[in-house]
């Protein structure tokens, strides 16, 4: 029997019953199968159904997720946190701790003009060196000013990306009341703050988070800002960091039962590692992850990045774990991700009074750093998704990997939104992907032709599974890429999710 068929019987009887013994199915299915063929034909699919199994003799009791196990944040809670992301900036008590631990470890003021120009130095040291190929970067910020350059220019725009990223992993019903967490490779303590701070606006929800780092450097500004902007007793508990390097981590040294694993912009760094490398490290501390937990990675958006995470992702996709989001698997198939530049953009954060004080030079903007660009997977070990659509058998619609076949005629296609505008005033443009394409496809809109029928597409958030009907196949040889013209006479839609009960 087909393991959907099972499912389709487990799904049913959860219905009718909230509490029953996996042995009860049997009668149903069409062929009799043993209660440990059918648990085993089950078990990853169980937490993505909001069901949870309990060894019962010779037998499982299945019983449906209690409500409380789920984070659902309510009005009121979200109603703080979009008073949070309205201003776009790190709480000032952290802003304030930052500023403090410069003066401290530099022994100056802020105003002092040599520290802010060891500063300067520092910041523009790690940019130079961020733009060299992967192997040959340094980017270890290990020591006291490469450190305290990341605490002026880097940490504010990734304290706000990550607030915003568990904003999306509660949407997605990734979240639980009661959370452990891990973030490997934490520098001077980004998510955990993060994490903090997000949860304070939270009524009851509590986590216990545990972190990585190598740098001693790092740990001495992480417990610096944790003491000062943390208290004992809150919901959320900040454990030192362990010190260690993630590639030789012994994963034994954390707990098991990790409900987030977060890989903040610290796979990227590890520039002597292959791919597979970087998926054996992933795959040994996810031996630790809970059985409906989640790994977030996340990068920068910069193109070598952010390509070789899809790269990464498609990699641990083939050795067992399930890809939750950004990319939706339509038709089934794996994906060509070697030239899958894709990212998500956030409102640009305000810029902190150091900046402001750095850049009060010839070349100010290489001291403001506000953007909100990154590029991140969600990872699984049961088979959850954020979207469980598949283009149904009769679609008239293409793949996007037959769009060569195509050029100069309307034809219609359904894909994942996989970009903000990329294009300027004249034209929008979106990189669409349906997880077949061996090139990079764009959907183009000149803003002259966004109508009501079409306007879906400008308005959709990052990852929506949209249908085009009516676009015009062109080929861009400069960027060896297709554009998917959209006119007044296209219709784009939302695809809709087809009923799977039955």
């Amino acid at each position: 029997m087909a393991n959907n068929d099972i499912i389709a019987v487990l799904k049913k009887t959860a219905k009718k019953q909230p509490v029953f013994l996996l042995s009860e199915i049997i009668p149903y299915l069409d062929e009799p199968l043993a209660v440990d063929q059918i648990f085993s034909a089950i078990a990853k699919k169980l937490p993505g159904l909001g069901l949870l199994a309990k060894k019962t003799g010779n037998d499982y009791t299945i019983s449906q997720k209690t409500a409380e196990e789920t984070l659902a944040i309510t009005a009121v809670e979200a109603g703080r946190q979009d008073a949070s992301f309205a201003s776009q900036r790190m709480p000032p008590i952290l802003e304030t701790a930052i500023e403090q631990y410069i003066v401290k470890k530099t022994g100056k003021e802020l105003s002092d003009p040599v520290m802010l120009d060891r500063l300067r130095k520092a910041i523009v040291f790690q940019k130079s060196d961020y733009w060299k190929p992967t192997h040959q970067r340094a980017l270890k910020y290990t020591k006291a000013y490469s450190v305290l350059g990341y605490l002026a220019y880097h940490f504010p725009v990734y304290f706000v990306q990550t607030e915003h990223l568990l904003a999306m992993l509660a949407r997605d019903g990734l979240l639980k009341e009661k959370m452990t967490v891990l973030d490997a490779g934490t520098g001077p303590g980004v998510v955990p703050l993060a994490i903090a701070d997000f949860w304070s606006r939270l009524e009851t929800a509590t986590a216990t988070v545990y972190s990585i780092e190598r740098s001693e450097e790092h740990i001495e500004a992480f417990l610096s800002l944790r003491d000062q902007c943390t208290k004992k007793g809150e919901r959320v508990s900040i454990k030192p960091p362990i010190k260690a390097d993630l590639v030789t981590f012994d994963p034994e040294k954390i707990p098991q039962q990790i409900d987030l694993m977060v890989f903040s912009n610290s796979l990227n760094e590890l520039g002597g590692l292959s791919i597979e490398e970087r998926a054996d490290l992933v795959l040994k501390l996810a031996g630790r992850l809970a059985p409906d937990g989640s790994i977030l990675i996340v990068e920068p958006a910069e193109e070598t990045t952010s390509t070789s995470l899809r790269l990464l992702a498609l990699a641990l996709k083939k050795r067992g774990l399930t890809i939750h989001s950004p990319c939706s698997f339509i038709w089934g198939t794996n994906c060509t991700p070697d030239r899958c530049w894709s990212f998500a953009t956030g409102r640009n954060i305000q810029p902190t009074r150091l900046m402001g004080r750095l850049s009060e030079c010839d070349e100010p903007f290489r001291y403001i750093n506000i953007d909100i660009k990154y590029s991140y997977v969600v990872l699984r070990k049961d088979e959850k998704t954020r979207h469980s659509y598949r283009v149904p058998a009769k679609s008239r619609v293409l793949r996007v990997s037959q769009v060569h076949r195509h050029i100069d005629k309307r034809v219609n296609f359904i894909a994942a939104k996989m970009s903000e505008n990329l294009g300027d005033g004249k034209n929008l443009m979106f990189r669409l992907c349906d997880g077949t394409a061996d090139k990079p496809v764009f959907a183009v809109v000149p803003v002259y032709h966004v109508t009501p029928e079409n306007e879906v597409l400008k308005t959709a958030p990052y990852g929506t599974i949209v249908k085009l009907d009516g676009v015009l196949v062109r080929y861009n040889k400069a960027h060896n890429a297709y554009n998917l013209l959209v006119s007044r006479n296209t219709r784009v839609t939302m695809a809709e999710v087809p009923d799977q009960e039955d």
